[in-house]
């Protein structure tokens, strides 16, 4: 593997240089946000904690692959989101099924064949391009809104909020290149933004639900 190869997949991109992407890097702060916001808002809940390191760390890769673009930045890039995507579903295992530690793990493992299928049927999908692998996530959330709703209303309509989120912020990722000649700038940002926002509120939204478990535990 070359991983110092150079990658170009946005709009905003028009050369080599480490602020190419000026926008696309600045607007990763979204991230870093969201995390100290929930961070201050964790009251200790070790999992959402663990979601905010993680959350700050989507941000820090996120940065780094819009400056350096390049292999290795990929990898920072998309390592941390699939972290923040197993521990969340780990996380609504246990506070929203009441699943022990083992079974909670072991539905959680189930997303990788999940994913194995359903991302060649969204790559199916005219114009959705790369962002046919995150939009297996917001299908997911839906299944769990949708399956969570008789048990706990309230955590299902927190979820749908969060998989609203991720459509609107997965059709600006995918619109950056089909619009890059009507706005040169690209919509990649509103991706950036709009995740960030999502993935605070679905921190929020276990929160919520663990603090509303442990009401009822007491």
């Amino acid at each position: 593997m070359d991983w110092t190869r150079q990658i170009d997949s946005y709009c905003e991109r028009l050369d080599a240089s480490y602020w190419a992407e000026p926008v696309n890097a600045v607007t990763n702060l979204a991230f870093i946000i969201a995390a100290l916001i929930m961070w201050r808002r964790s009251g200790g809940d070790r999992l959402a904690q663990l979601l905010c390191v993680v959350l700050f760390a989507i941000g820090v890769g996120s940065y780094l692959f819009h400056t350096h673009a390049q292999t290795w930045a990929a990898i920072a890039d998309v390592t941390p989101i699939l972290l923040y995507i197993l521990i969340y579903i780990y996380a609504m295992n246990r506070v929203g099924w009441g699943l022990r530690v083992l079974p909670a793990l072991g539905l959680t493992a189930l997303f990788f064949p999940y994913a194995w299928l359903t991302v060649p049927l969204f790559q199916m999908v005219p114009g959705i391009g790369s962002s046919a692998g995150y939009a297996p996530v917001a299908l997911l959330i839906l299944i769990y809104a949708v399956l969570l709703r008789p048990r706990a209303p309230g955590l299902a309509r927190g979820l749908a909020i969060g998989a609203g989120i991720l459509i609107a912020s997965i059709t600006f990722r995918s619109l950056d290149l089909p619009l890059c000649g009507q706005i040169p700038l690209g919509t990649h940002f509103m991706w950036h933004l709009l995740n960030g926002l999502m993935l605070g509120w679905m921190i929020e939204v276990y929160l919520r639900a663990a603090l509303g478990k442990a009401r009822v535990g007491g």
